[in-house]
């Protein structure tokens, strides 16, 4: 796959600090409801930014769409109140010459915006000649060049101050969260752009408050830079996402409650071991490849020995058996059979495509 070179991050207050907390209702409902959440959130003293959706990207119409711009007022009023800044999502250019209108500080690009091109476009044309930090979701489908994409337009359009959310990706089968963390993507996109904030939703990951703090603290221990959590004075009753929302004051309980690690330390006796250790894994690693270097090498004489007698690539029964015996294995091996099948996919894959080769090259 072709690699985008990075493009480059200036520093920024209002998106650089670390840890960065934003935090407010998924939606702005009322006046009340806005004023009161965001001023109980500034109480605790732990949230840096204040959010709330304006306009409301639903999957089905007939669904609560966001109140719209005569919300802005009261976010701008929230702002007034506590002194923090705020962020509103922005999908067309329409909703960016409103959020510039009433003082909005930090803009973010939704997931369903960003997985549209065209969408993207339309927000960098709108803010060519404005200095004001945005903020990129992951698209909704697992697609790490459009991702890139985002941020490619929108820095295009002059914007120097971008960082990253990531609110997982939509899969099918998934079941344990509302959206797939895939915690190997924003991994790497944060390879690509080391120098670029990338914050954890959880709140969209999970879909319900009960994992929000595990989620929080597995972004933590990835490095993330901060969180983006949903907070409203009535959870259970809002409008827009209640089972993935908290009260304010539950918020600063899960703050309290995670360890913010440091990525490194100055302290020689652990550098000296992590380096030894470190050492260790790059030598299995090259013993892991070579290996399966030699079990392809087995794999293109076994399709030799297949084209020589007319025989299928794909053997069915064959593949059952090399997975029940490898998640039998794995198990004794202390190997979880996600694992398993993860690794053992990627090399019948790669082992199909050998033999391929053998037959039809």
């Amino acid at each position: 796959m072709e690699q985008t070179a990075p493009v480059a991050a200036i520093e920024q207050p209002l998106i650089r600090k670390k840890p960065l907390i934003i935090s407010g209702p998924c939606s702005a409902e009322t006046e009340q409801q806005t004023i009161e959440t965001c001023t109980r959130l500034a109480a605790t003293g732990k949230v840096d930014m204040l959010r709330a959706g304006i306009w409301k990207p639903r999957t089905k119409p007939g669904l609560f769409e966001g109140i719209g711009t005569k919300g802005l007022p009261w976010l701008k009023k929230a702002k007034e109140m506590t002194g923090l800044p705020i962020t509103v999502e922005v999908a067309t250019a329409k909703h960016v010459e409103d959020c510039l209108a009433f003082d909005v500080d930090v803009l973010w690009i939704g997931a369903r915006t960003t997985v549209n091109p065209f969408s993207v476009q339309e927000v960098a044309d709108a803010l060519r000649g404005v200095d004001i930090p945005v903020l990129i979701k992951n698209p909704i489908n697992p697609d790490l060049e459009l991702w890139m994409g985002g941020v490619e337009r929108i820095s295009k359009a002059g914007i120097k101050n971008i960082g990253l959310i990531h609110r997982g990706f939509s899969n099918y089968g998934n079941t344990e969260y509302r959206n797939a963390p895939m915690w190997h993507l924003p991994i790497e996109m944060k390879r690509r752009l080391p120098d670029m904030p990338l914050i954890c939703d959880p709140s969209h990951i999970g879909g319900r408050r009960d994992v929000l703090q595990s989620l929080a603290q597995k972004s933590i221990d990835l490095d993330f830079d901060g969180l983006m959590i949903e907070s409203h004075i009535d959870p259970d009753n809002a409008w827009s996402d209640a089972k993935q929302q908290v009260t304010p004051e539950r918020l600063a309980e899960l703050l309290d409650g995670l360890v913010w690690r440091q990525e490194t330390t100055d302290k020689q006796e652990f550098l000296t071991a992590l380096e030894k250790l470190r050492q260790q894994i790059n030598h299995l690693d090259d013993e892991i490849l070579q290996l399966i270097s030699n079990r392809m090498a087995v794999a293109e004489k076994i399709g030799t020995y297949k084209k020589e007698n007319n025989i299928t690539i794909l053997q069915p029964n064959r593949w059952s058996e090399i997975l029940d015996r490898g998640v039998a294995k794995g198990a004794k091996l202390g190997l979880t059979e996600d694992f398993i099948h993860k690794y053992l996919d990627a090399i019948h894959l790669e082992s199909i495509n050998r033999q391929n080769r053998v037959m039809n090259g």
